[in-house]
Order: structure tokens, then sequence, then C-alpha cells
């Protein structure tokens, strides 16, 4: 690989380690609200001014995660806190590092996602991503690199196993179909 320019702007996503992340941010945000309810309770016969104090700290944080991850990602769908996530996180010449970010997207928001790389790119962006979906694979101008069979190896969309796989089941899903159900039937 070689580094085009070096960059202190990017990121590192695992689809993993996302849905755990996503998990702990709805963790913070409810132990934030349990404690305005707190305050709520505990300050209600105070003045005002005293419950504003103790609530501060709670809705700065609250506001803080809000403005860097969006209103309560955990009320969203993966895939929509996916690709909020990735619209607040893609910055202008960043490298980004991202192991199967389609796991959590539909084929329409890898269309979506697509769009985003692509004005990322434009804007001087880098991306290694690892992936098995046939639409990231297509982005037009990527090297993709085959680890299947060593050495690794560059390889061409049209020759990727999965891209085959999935056009010849498009094609005829009747015939893979009939074989895994006759192939349950022996």
């Amino acid at each position: 690989m070689i580094w085009r320019r070096r960059t202190h702007r990017g990121f590192f996503l695992r689809a993993e380690d996302f849905f755990g992340f996503q998990k702990q941010l709805a963790l913070q945000r409810a132990e934030h609200e349990a404690e305005l309810a707190r305050i709520d309770t505990e300050f209600a016969h105070s003045l005002d001014h005293a419950r504003i104090l103790a609530k501060g700290p709670h809705h700065a944080s609250i506001g803080a995660m809000d403005a860097r991850y969006g209103e309560n990602p955990d009320a969203r769908s993966h895939g929509e806190a996916f690709l909020n996530l990735f619209a607040q996180r893609l910055v202008p010449g960043g490298l980004f590092l991202l192991d199967e970010p389609e796991a959590a997207l539909s084929p329409q928001s890898q269309l979506g996602f697509l769009a985003m790389i692509r004005d990322a790119l434009d804007s001087g962006a880098q991306f290694v991503i690892a992936t098995h979906s046939p639409i990231l694979m297509a982005i037009p101008g990527a090297k993709i690199l085959s680890f299947n069979d060593p050495p690794v190896h560059s390889i061409d969309f049209s020759d990727i196993d999965s891209v085959t796989l999935v056009r010849d089941f498009l094609q005829a899903p009747e015939r893979y179909l009939r074989m895994i159900w006759d192939e349950r039937d022996e």
C-alpha cells in the first residue's frame, strides 16, 4: 500500500463494534435521563435555580451526544444510525478503514453509503474497505484485492465469487432454492 499523504483525520470501524458502541450510547443517555428525573424529584420543593444548576451537566452531556451522533441514535434502525455516523465522520482528506460496513445496511442504504463515499473521495479522502458486498465492491476505480488464495492479488469485479453468486442467484433463484430444498428432503 502507498500512502498518498499524511493525515490525522479518519477512523477505523468494525461493524460489530458499532452495535456495542450504539448500545453504550443508549446506556449513557438513559443514565443521564434517570439522573435528570432524580433531580426533579429531589429538588421538587427547591428554588428553580438550584434544580437548573443540578441538571446542567446532564443536559450538556445529552446535548453533546446529540450534536455528535444525532438525536438519540438508539431510536433509529441500525442502518439509519450507521449512515448518520458515517455522515458525521467522513471528513475531507481523511483515511477510513472499514471492516464490513454493509453489515447494518440494506441494499438501498448501501447505495446511499456509496454516494457518501463518492463525496468523500472527491474531497481527497482514502478508504480501505473489507467487504463481502458486491454493491460496495462496485466503486468505480476501486482496487479490489482478493485474500482468498495466497498470495494476495488484484481481482476484477466480475471475477469476484460473491459477485458471480449474487448475479447467478438473481438470474435464476428457483434453481438455487430448488437445490437447497431438495437437499433438505433427502
